[in-house]
């Protein structure tokens, strides 16, 4: 922060509550402008990261702010902290029934994608705008990852195949610890001699985070299902500090801190926690606030009347990205598993960079590379321009391409809060629009033996249905089941959402088997 950041010329002024109260309004100012952002960013189809970095840019020092800001060093620490918040978000969000039929394919994109994408961006960078190897190198490991929030903010709109969504959102979650790796080492040492010396030190780091995430979201996961918390607020509280714990348990015995907290979230985003609709409630919305801050932060970084002389070579590198680099690494990755080539087509150009490049791009800054102040702003442009390209126009592809998938029922929202005297669980069922227990009686949902629906509340009036009731769209079950039953009557109730009356014939996950 420059001396004219701070109001005067060099001279420290203590902190007083005036100060206090206006930095206060000056944040919740940018906070109710970001969130009013996300309905035009909604409308339009642009990820909301353009708009946040707008924000940023008008108040930095080429803007009607005129905020002076080049601390890189902050930029990286806080960028980091909010990537941890978001990974959580995004592994909290994760379902292991989507992803796991494409955990390999994904792992394919996550380490020989990655791989791929690096060398031809990086050969690109240094024959077609003359960068040095070293330089060359950082931009191709710093672009070649996904970003999660930036292209599921386009495509939240569009009912997509599980195997694409879980694909996109595994590779998202994967991708960010090699890349982390290779743009660490490229910067602070610059070409590696001996690759194979890398891709052990990358293989070593992904397994230690991987074992470290796994672990503490079991444990964490047995400890919330076991414990009954005096306050219900405690539970979201609880979840995000173990994703944390996580990130740190890994990163200090030098391992994948991402991927730790990333497997670690997705464990207990899938271990049917208490009161999960409102930890979920809460993951997201500090996932909001540090994308909000990270990408403000971002812009306040960026001095627009300084590229001018690196748009056409982002232009360039982008271009290499987009049409050949990220195809071909999909096409590589993902044609041994068979996966058609309209769902292939659909994930080259779902590529999509956001946060996670932005922020690699003050490494080199950081570690003082010569040319770091070029690269950031190439990766800069690249993210901006090609993210205007490709968002507006991924649910037309997905649409062209006949991979919306409209016949998909929408998903109960279950929220259970433990009875640890009576050993059973309150199960609150929210019955959506989408969902196929509409027109279902009480009966026909043929709980387990120790389950019971004892109350329903609809149109805001309360009763207790009969076992001939019908259930509507719209409706709020309160059901009771002991602690043994308590998984097998939630395993039903999302099958008859998914299935309807013939649940019974098509398995519990409400498809044939």
């Amino acid at each position: 922060m420059s001396p004219r950041a701070c109001g005067s010329q060099g001279r420290k002024r203590p902190l007083t509550v005036h100060h206090l109260n206006q930095l206060l309004f000056v944040c919740s100012l940018v906070l109710l402008v970001a969130v009013a952002a996300v309905r035009i960013s909604s409308r339009s189809g642009l990820p909301s990261l353009l708009v946040y970095l707008g924000i940023g840019m008008l108040m930095g020092q080429d803007g009607i702010g005129g905020i002076h800001f080049d601390n890189a060093e902050l930029t990286q620490v806080i960028g980091y902290a909010a990537l941890v918040v978001i990974l959580a978000e995004g592994g909290l969000g994760t379902q292991w029934k989507e992803i796991r039929p494409a955990l390999p394919a994904a792992s394919a994109l996550a380490l020989a994608g990655v791989a791929v994408s690096v060398g031809i961006t990086a050969t690109a960078a240094h024959h077609l705008i003359g960068l040095e190897w070293r330089q060359a190198l950082i931009i191709g490991a710093v672009v070649s990852s996904t970003d999660a929030a930036a292209v599921f903010s386009v495509l939240r709109r569009i009912p997509l195949p599980a195997r694409v969504t879980g694909s996109l959102e595994a590779e998202s979650g994967f991708n960010d610890a090699p890349v982390v790796i290779l743009v660490v080492s490229f910067s602070t040492a610059g070409p590696v001699e001996h690759w194979y010396v890398l891709l052990g030190e990358i293989l070593l780091e992904l397994a230690i985070g991987a074992v470290i995430g796994l672990a503490v979201g079991w444990l964490g996961s047995w400890g919330l299902r076991h414990v009954a918390l005096p306050a219900s607020g405690l539970y979201p509280i609880a979840v995000m500090a173990i994703a944390v714990a996580a990130y740190a348990a890994g990163a200090l015995v030098h391992g994948s801190g991402f991927l730790a907290i990333y497997l670690a979230s997705m464990v207990m985003g899938n271990a049917r926690l208490p009161h999960w609709p409102a930890t979920r409630g809460f993951a997201e919305g500090l996932g909001w606030i540090a994308q909000i801050g990270m990408f403000v932060l971002l812009g306040l970084l960026v001095t627009p009347h300084e590229l001018g002389d690196d748009i056409a070579p982002a232009l360039l590198v982008g271009l290499v990205l987009t049409m050949v680099a990220r195809p071909l690494s999909v096409v590589l990755c993902l044609t041994p598993f068979r996966v058609p080539w309209q769902e292939q087509a659909l994930m080259s150009w779902a590529g999509l960079r956001g946060a996670v490049p932005i922020i690699l791009a003050t490494i080199p800054m950081v570690e003082g590379v010569e040319g770091s102040r070029r690269i950031f702003n190439i990766v800069f442009v690249l993210v901006v321009v090609y993210t205007l390209v490709q968002g507006p126009t991924l649910p037309w592809l997905a649409r062209r391409l006949h991979l919306g998938d409209g016949s998909q029922a929408a998903d109960l929202g279950i929220e259970s809060a433990p009875l640890e005297r009576l050993r059973g669980h309150l199960l609150s069922v929210a019955i959506p629009k989408g969902s196929r227990m509409h027109g279902v009686e009480v009966n026909e949902l043929r709980l387990p033996p120790g389950a019971a629906v004892t109350l329903v509340v609809r149109a805001g009036e309360s009763f207790v249905p009969l076992p001939s009731t019908v259930l509507q769209r719209g409706d709020e079950l309160l059901v009771v089941a002991t602690d043994p039953v308590r998984d097998a009557a939630e395993r039903r109730l999302r099958a008859v959402g998914r299935g309807g009356k013939l649940a019974g014939w098509l398995g519990v996950n409400g498809t044939r088997e």
